[in-house]
């Protein structure tokens, strides 16, 4: 039994994980079929699809009445991106180096939404007023975001480069053509990974809930360590894959918005059907691990690097917290 439940989880994380990649992918060349801004989609759909997953298994969480999955998956997730994700990938590049415009925008936003939340768990629940303020501080975070681009790429002439150049506007011409006789397939794309979604997320819930029964250890427990670790995933290849192409920005940012998105958005939308839960074990430790795992994350900010010895202290602590969710010490 525990074996069949072990191999469910796995099978519907999978699921979970590449749904959210094909609903990230045909959202975006709808989008871009629409016209919207890619800056506009970057900041959105794209930089949600990697939270997806965690979404997903959040809202199921809720209607089952697991509502400290939840908060559980959150923190989990984001000391794992930070931690675990920009550790590995620190390791993978010897030295990562850190944009301006990170520091400018998304740091502080980070640190602001880790504080908000933190604020907001603090009575060890999150209810619909609360989650509605986290909501709105990513509209806030994702407007401002989308306007420091446009300053940082558009040009004294107020043009993006490239964007009116004739051979530019020639290939768009193209794509729109292309896409638009490939609409129809995309939205059925879409509507296939939003059901594969519920489904993976709904039997994540449901092998979790089985798993901890089995181990006689708290859901919470689970849903810090493995699912955590499983929805970080896509981070972790995107990450890698980028610090292996000398794309360090893309790396960091994909960590700075999925980690604001996770606090904010995954914390807050569930809170809209019921109060969400803090349990002890994501109270008592999650919580802690979360403000150090930020606040040493954003002194790396501050520094404009992190070297392979920082990324092996990063994973060092992570063990240290895998651990003491296990209890060894």
């Amino acid at each position: 039994m525990l074996l069949i439940w072990i191999l469910i989880f796995c099978v519907s994380l999978f699921v979970l994980i590449k749904a959210a990649d094909y609903f990230t992918e045909s959202a975006e060349k709808i989008g871009l079929a629409f016209k919207i801004s890619p800056l506009v989609l970057g900041v959105t759909i794209i930089s949600i699809g990697t939270s997806l997953p965690e979404l997903g298994t959040a809202l199921i969480a809720v209607f089952k009445g697991q509502t400290e999955i939840v908060a559980a998956t959150a923190l989990g997730s984001n000391i794992a991106n930070i931690l675990l994700v920009v550790g590995i990938a620190a390791i993978v590049a010897g030295t990562l180096k850190v944009r301006r415009s990170l520091i400018n925008i998304d740091l502080p936003f980070l640190v602001s939404a880790t504080a908000l939340i933190t604020i907001i768990m603090w009575d060890k629940q999150v209810t619909l007023g609360e989650g509605l303020i986290a909501v709105l501080g990513y509209i806030v975070y994702a407007a401002y975001a989308i306007r420091g681009e446009r300053e940082e790429k558009t040009e004294p002439g107020g043009i993006i480069p490239g964007e009116d150049i004739p051979a530019t506007r020639e290939k768009r011409h193209h794509h729109r053509k292309k896409n638009r006789l490939f609409n129809f397939n995309l939205v059925l794309v879409l509507i296939f990974s939003v059901i594969a979604l519920y489904f993976g997320a709904e039997w994540t819930i449901r092998s979790i809930q089985q798993l901890s029964a089995l181990f006689n250890i708290q859901s919470s427990i689970v849903a810090m360590i493995v699912l955590a670790v499983g929805t970080s995933l896509p981070e972790l290849v995107v990450s890698v894959q980028a610090v292996r192409k000398k794309k360090f920005e893309i790396a960091l940012g994909n960590v700075f918005g999925s980690n604001i998105f996770n606090v904010l958005v995954i914390m807050g939308i569930p809170a809209f059907f019921k109060t969400l839960a803090i349990d002890e074990v994501t109270f008592s430790i999650g919580i802690p691990f979360l403000i150090g795992a930020t606040v040493l994350y954003a002194f790396s900010g501050i520094s404009k690097k992190i070297n392979k010895w920082e990324g092996m202290m990063y994973l060092l602590i992570y063990l240290l917290f895998v651990a003491k969710l296990i209890g060894f010490f």
